[in-house]
């Protein structure tokens, strides 16, 4: 059902299909490499209910050697995940795994703008060792918080960020608006970046979330960090390209942000 869900999607939408066919001819791949992500983006909706209300389902889990070397610096962890395969359960699982032990994974949210979905979301994302907070100030200090007790705390940063919290940096060859709340909050906090991404199994057979260190510490630089983040994205995206959300407006450009050449 999922499946046949993005492909309505993708035949119904023209921006939505361009928008698919251009991120992912911009990143090397012909359609025919990366069509099975049509399908890929209408499973990701039709799994939401389960994973935001039904019990939690079970995800085997690959490198996680190095999330428990992270956890044993007692630095604390950053986690971050590209929109990719089941992104919402690589959370839940870490939590699951971990939580018991090494406290909650606090996980960041942007609230929907409908009141009864926002309550909606607020509770269906508070799973079983995990704590969600919204994209406020409030939400950010909780974070910090979270991590200088050691504990972990997962963002999505290919999510372009609000108008002002973010700074242009390439992704796939392109200038993007990206978030630098993940750099800033490893940066303050001196924890650990940790590489995640949830794969859906062929044929319902389940999903495995694998875990790797980031390649190189960040770099003091604001600008060069969050460079060296698109880049691990680019690399987690590679990896299995064909479960990426390549509709996702990754290039917009936020209300009143002037664009990298300087022009409103």
């Amino acid at each position: 059902m999922g499946a046949a869900m993005g492909w309505v999607a993708f035949c119904a939408s023209p921006t939505y299909r361009r928008r698919f066919l251009e991120n992912s001819a911009r990143a090397g791949y012909s359609f025919g490499a990366v069509r099975a992500a049509v399908a890929h983006a209408g499973r990701m909706v039709a799994e939401l209910p389960r994973l935001w209300l039904g019990a939690p389902l079970p995800c085997g889990m690959v490198g996680e050697a190095c999330v428990e070397q992270a956890y044993a610096a007692g630095r604390g962890i950053v986690f971050l995940t590209p929109h990719q395969g089941c992104f919402e359960l690589s959370a839940q699982a870490a939590a699951r795994h971990w939580s018991a032990e090494r406290g909650p994974i606090t996980v960041l949210y942007r609230p929907a703008r409908q009141p009864w979905l926002a309550r909606v979301m607020e509770t269906a994302r508070n799973r079983p060792g995990m704590l969600a907070v919204p994209t406020t100030l409030s939400g950010v200090r909780q974070m910090i918080k979270a991590l200088r007790r050691g504990e972990a705390v997962g963002l999505l940063p290919d999510q372009v960020p609000p108008d002002g919290q973010g700074v242009w940096s390439p992704f796939f060859g392109r200038d993007a608006y990206t978030m630098t709340l993940a750099v800033r909050l490893a940066q303050q906090t001196g924890a650990a970046v940790v590489l995640a991404r949830c794969e859906r199994l062929p044929w319902g057979r389940g999903f495995v979330t694998h875990f790797e260190p980031l390649p190189a510490p960040l770099d003091e630089r604001l600008e060069s960090a969050v460079l060296q983040v698109n880049q691990a994205m680019e690399h987690l995206i590679r990896q299995c390209p064909e479960q990426y959300l390549w509709g996702y407006a990754r290039y917009k450009q936020p209300r009143a942000e002037a664009t990298p050449g300087g022009a409103a």
